[in-house]
């Protein structure tokens, strides 16, 4: 099993160069990220569909905007001067296949206009290995709703890979099984790449964030599916 220890750096030498923009802010994942980039001294824009409902995200290195992660001009639009993006959006009211392609191809589309050149996007454990070609969600018996919500994610992890990805810097993060509010925060975590790490399967947003963010300061993987666990 490929894995590493990693524990952050406080504050990258160029955190105040540039900014981080993350879509789907007002979720867990996203509020984490927001938090973690402001605790290394990064500006963040904090893309929500309706920021009156996530005034309390503002803060003076946050700035809560109103944009679309489908649409390739709002990405573009509101990337413009950012040093890095990240998408941890979801829409539930919307089919997974249709969500996760149509913000795939916008924000591969918009980074790539506004000249953003890396983007983090987060994964789901579904879709890692437990045994070469053998992904979790292919188990026999594997509930068929969760199996139709994951393939969003394959079908963006394929788009990335293919010609639409091509020319970004992108890396898909992809949390523990277990993404729990409730477990404790270590201040570290794991890593392999594309598959699914033994042990307890379980890691704490705040964790999960500083993983993502550690990945924008000092990038050490890049265009493949990177597991994340305590």
């Amino acid at each position: 099993m490929n894995t590493n220890t990693n524990t952050s750096a406080n504050t990258p030498a160029n955190a105040h160069a540039n900014g981080v923009i993350v879509f789907g802010a007002g979720g867990r994942v996203g509020r984490a990220a927001v938090a973690e980039a402001v605790s290394r001294g990064h500006r963040v824009t904090a893309v929500v569909r309706d920021p009156a409902k996530y005034r309390d995200l503002e803060a003076d290195a946050v700035t809560v905007v109103r944009g679309d992660v489908t649409d390739p001009a709002s990405v573009a639009a509101l990337s413009a001067g950012h040093r890095a993006a990240v998408n941890a959006s979801v829409r539930l009211d919307v089919p997974s296949e249709e969500y996760f392609t149509s913000a795939t191809k916008a924000l591969v589309a918009g980074l790539t206009e506004a000249g953003v050149p890396r983007l983090v996007v987060l994964g789901i454990a579904t879709t890692l290995e437990t045994a070469p070609g053998v992904r979790v969600m292919d188990a026999p018996g594997f509930p068929e709703e969760y199996r139709v919500f994951s393939r969003g994610h394959v079908a963006e992890f394929a788009l990335l890979t293919g010609e639409a990805g091509a020319g970004l810097d992108w890396l898909m993060v992809v949390p523990a099984l277990d993404l729990d509010p409730a477990a404790p925060v270590t201040g570290g975590y794991r890593t392999a790449v594309g598959t699914v790490l033994d042990g307890p399967g379980r890691i704490a947003h705040a964790d999960l964030a500083r993983a993502i963010l550690d990945e924008i300061d000092h990038p050490r993987h890049s265009r493949v599916q990177l597991a994340v666990s305590v």
